[in-house]
């Protein structure tokens, strides 16, 4: 399943022009109201500052551009830019790795990846950048493929992913290798818990996540602390005063489902 981060940018660049009609296929149509939750989530408003990271072709970007919030829609598949262009020129596209963002510190009001942490090549140097990017006291929300939480329905659902979801692909992608290794970037991601861990050890605050179609997805929120103490060291400090990080974090975190 590895891949080196050129070849996955080539595999994004390949699948670029279906990319969405294919998800929603795939998804038998969800992805748009996991997408509406998130900004739902983000709670932001006209004239703040919104990175959206991993856009791809920018369908993620566009509620908050039609609300007039200013959003800057960056990802590493000049393929995926190129096509959100094309479609919404009235938006800023920007090239960018999400372990070294081409941004300034506290930047952004508010920062948001969707379904695009799993493919980045190390993912906790990304959860510090969008620290790094975002202004104290701004929020983060990511969502991402996560582990049902029902064990007959996280059976049901590996199936799914390792043997239906190739084969729809193969009707209806133009590149169904890339979605052979999307399916098991899926299922070799961690648990809900572990990512909030992450992000606590990165330096953000206040880690709360919903559990979406049964666990398919998980919506994480969290806050970048609005003292001077944010970072990865602050997030250190905060999971040494826990014994098990993850087992206690548990305890912390709002887990309900909708």
């Amino acid at each position: 399943m590895d891949k080196r981060p050129d070849e996955v940018a080539t595999m994004f660049d390949d699948v670029a022009p279906k990319y969405d009609v294919v998800n929603d296929v795939l998804s038998m149509g969800q992805t748009r109201r996991w997408r509406r939750i998130v900004v739902e989530a983000m709670d932001v408003k006209a004239g703040q500052r919104v990175l959206d990271l991993a856009a791809g072709t920018g369908t993620s970007s566009e509620p908050y551009a039609d609300a007039g919030i200013d959003v800057i829609a960056c990802d590493f598949s000049l393929g995926m830019l190129k096509v959100g262009k094309r479609r919404r020129p009235d938006i800023d596209f920007i090239a960018g790795d999400a372990t070294r963002l081409p941004f300034a510190d506290n930047t952004f009001d508010a920062s948001t990846i969707s379904f695009g942490l799993r493919n980045v090549n190390e993912p906790k140097k990304a959860l510090a950048e969008m620290l790094r990017v975002t202004k104290p006291g701004g929020r983060l929300v990511i969502a991402e493929f996560s582990q049902p939480v029902v064990p007959l329905w996280r059976t049901m659902y590996t199936e799914y992913l390792m043997r239906a979801l190739p084969a729809i692909a193969v009707k209806v992608s133009s590149n169904p290798d890339a979605y052979v290794y999307l399916a098991e970037s899926i299922r070799a991601w961690p648990d809900q818990d572990h990512l909030a861990a992450w992000l606590q050890e990165a330096g953000w605050e206040s880690v709360t996540y919903r559990n979406l179609s049964g666990g398919i997805v998980a919506v994480h929120r969290a806050q970048k602390p609005a003292g001077p103490a944010a970072g990865p060291a602050a997030g250190a400090a905060a999971l040494a005063n826990h014994t098990g990080p993850v087992a206690k974090l548990r305890r912390n975190i709002a887990r309900p489902e909708r």
